[in-house]
């Protein structure tokens, strides 16, 4: 494994550990639902899947990856 590999992995941990943090000591809906999140309510059961709140922040950080890579 080279450096450059090495530092990413660790970037990238680092990064979830703060989002982590975050999502602990923010209160419960804090975190914004964007229009195309899937939310499934039912008696005494309730989904929620963040597939278009996934896809924005997988693309903010394959951006943040691709600017520390140059």
């Amino acid at each position: 494994m080279d450096r450059l590999t090495g530092n990413s992995l660790i970037l990238v941990g680092v990064v979830i550990v703060v989002i982590g943090l975050l999502m602990s000591f923010l209160p419960k809906g804090s975190f914004p639902k964007l229009p195309g999140d899937i939310l499934v309510q039912r008696t005494g059961f309730t989904f929620y899947f963040p597939i278009v709140s996934s896809i924005v922040v997988s693309v903010i950080l394959s951006l943040l990856l691709w600017l520390f890579r140059r």
